[in-house]
């Protein structure tokens, strides 16, 4: 598939896009979008639908994205939807911005995750682990822990906003984790160690290769590396946060330039893990890390 191609041979489901007048809009006040939406889209959050700061009662597409139980904000509680029905209920939905006009925050990686298992036929795990899983060494890498390896699932925490008090967010019996989920979600959906994310991080140092093996091609990397936002893609409507701040965004990655040295070593990459769930203990430490 092209990065220019449009999305619309793989998910039908997104041809013929509408879009809001304007974000806090009744979702029938809408305009056609002025072309398709594109894997490049994809790839580097510029779907046109994302991360709203906002209360869904002040913003009607916040409610209906709630009401369709679409899972946008953090991987806890997981959509119930498989792919199919997941990507049929996100088509009702209006977007929010033109395609390619702005960036937006991880619902075009999620849309990303079905395109990937309809393009390759099989499902998203299985795909991963047969191109980069597998190759990598990464057999802690997964949507899921299985039984065996459920001793090893460090428990996770949150601070309540309210009283600073850590509270459980996600057990290890019980956690959410523990079975495979209806919608493997390509936003922040696996669970890792800091062993197998550093297979993953070195092969990109190394230009896409590990152990002597091409994983990705050189271009490939090059490109994911490169910032592809204008100043005005990145610049907030009001009511969505930057979270890039002055950075860039690639193909999945965050890009730091060389004006951008106080935020930290100028060409550095970050990847796409801010829903991190803590994952498996190494034989000596527990680690969190997502991919």
């Amino acid at each position: 598939m092209r990065l220019d191609e449009p999305v619309d041979r793989l998910l039908p489901e997104l041809a013929d896009r509408r879009v809001l007048r304007r974000l806090d809009g009744p979702l029938d006040d809408t305009v056609p979008a002025k072309r398709p939406i594109t894997l490049r889209d994809l790839l580097t959050m510029r779907m046109g639908f994302g991360f709203v700061m906002g209360p869904p009662e002040a913003y009607p597409i916040l409610a209906a994205a709630e009401e369709q139980r679409l899972g946008m904000g953090p991987p806890k509680p997981a959509t119930p939807h498989e792919p199919d029905e997941w990507i049929r209920r996100f088509a009702t939905l209006p977007l929010m911005h033109q395609p390619g006009e702005q960036w937006m925050y991880e619902m075009g990686f999620a849309v990303l995750g079905v395109l990937i298992s309809r393009a390759s036929e099989r499902p998203l795990e299985a795909f991963l682990r047969e191109r980069i899983f597998g190759p990598l060494g990464m057999e802690d890498t997964g949507f899921h822990v299985p039984p065996e390896k459920l001793d090893r699932l460090a428990t996770c925490y949150r601070t309540n906003p309210e009283t600073g008090a850590l509270e459980l967010y996600d057990g290890v019996e019980d956690s959410q984790w523990s079975r495979p989920p209806a919608f493997p979600d390509a936003r922040g959906g696996l669970v890792s160690t800091a062993d197998d994310y550093l297979a993953f991080g070195r092969m990109m140092l190394d230009g896409g290769e590990h152990g002597g093996k091409r994983i990705l091609s050189r271009l490939s990397v090059e490109l994911m590396t490169t910032n592809h936002l204008t100043s005005e893609q990145r610049v907030s409507s009001g009511s969505v946060p930057v979270f890039l701040g002055e950075r860039g965004w690639g193909f999945g990655l965050s890009t730091i330039g060389s004006d951008d040295a106080a935020l930290a070593t100028p060409g550095a990459t970050g990847g796409r893990a801010a829903w991190a769930r803590p994952g498996l203990r190494t034989p000596s430490r527990t680690w969190s890390g997502s991919c």
